[in-house]
């Protein structure tokens, strides 16, 4: 019975144990000891689908058959896709107000990383900044490119397609936004073609090498470090560090803070939060 069948999961410490351990090692992801109840609303349909009874067996999968259906499955089901649009007010404040004035008086292009990008909002709210600084400035600026990257291969292919429902525009998207930006197809919106061209979306680990990225002038990895263990949270600063232009910019969500992790940055106090130059 599915209520059997959840509470088998919610009572198997070690099974729960193993599938913690693995899922540090797949995306770094730390859940802690009392999450069972996350770990089972999550993954109790789809180990259902799969004939999979335990925490255990369903560990015995995923190291067994890594890149497998189940093995994407339950990395899309684990790893949270939750986001909205121009999530607080001051980093896209200093990209219109800093960034770009400064792109056009240098005569350079920009390449911004959203990292861990979800389903898109990120990077189509700082691709829809980019287009509604050249309308209002009356200014020519070279190409602005967005690498957009997430873990999940499916929650990307959805950020692709640039269609989002109401509800989630709703969520930090204003009318006169989506009456300029977006084109209504269905009962959905779909986001149009020159907010889409300045971005790039690719599948990336961000525990795995950044070579293959590039170098970027600014990093937004928002809301991110919260969920990785300390040493963790230094090792991908250090690899931002790497990644990042000369006195480029680290851009992490409201509550983040690289305190105790590197050293590889300077404050830069805004009007209504802080930003990290690379020194």
């Amino acid at each position: 019975m599915p209520g059997d069948f959840f509470t088998k999961k919610l009572t198997d410490q070690q099974g729960y144990d193993d599938f913690c351990q693995l899922l540090v090692t797949i995306c770094g992801i730390v859940l802690g000891g009392n999450k069972q109840y996350l770990v089972s609303s999550r993954l109790d349909n789809l180990m259902d689908e799969h004939g999979i009874e335990s925490l255990a067996e369903l560990v015995s999968h995923l190291k067994n058959r890594p890149g497998s259906p189940i093995y994407t499955a339950v990395v899309d089901a684990m790893t949270t896709n939750e986001t909205s649009w121009f999530r607080d007010s001051y980093p896209y404040e200093f990209l219109t107000e800093a960034l770009l004035p400064q792109a056009i008086t240098e005569n350079k292009s920009l390449r911004i990383w959203s990292a861990a990008s979800s389903s898109g909002q990120e990077a189509y709210s700082i691709s829809i900044m980019v287009e509604e600084f050249l309308r209002h400035k009356q200014s020519t600026l070279k190409p602005v490119n967005i690498v957009a990257t997430d873990i999940s291969q499916a929650i990307l292919n959805n950020a692709k397609e640039g269609v989002f429902h109401k509800m989630s525009l709703d969520r930090g998207m204003s009318l006169a936004r989506i009456n300029h930006h977006f084109e209504l197809d269905g009962e959905s919106w779909k986001i149009n073609d020159e907010i889409k061209k300045r971005i790039t979306f690719r599948e990336f680990n961000l525990l795995t090498s950044y070579a293959s990225l590039g170098t970027f002038d600014v990093i937004f990895c928002r809301n991110v470090l919260i969920y990785f263990s300390v040493e963790t949270k230094k090792n991908i600063l250090a690899r931002i560090a790497s990644t990042l232009n000369p006195k480029g910019y680290l851009i992490l969500g409201g509550a983040e803070s690289i305190a105790n992790y590197t050293e590889s940055f300077d404050v830069v106090r805004l009007k209504s939060g802080l930003v990290y130059q690379l020194k």
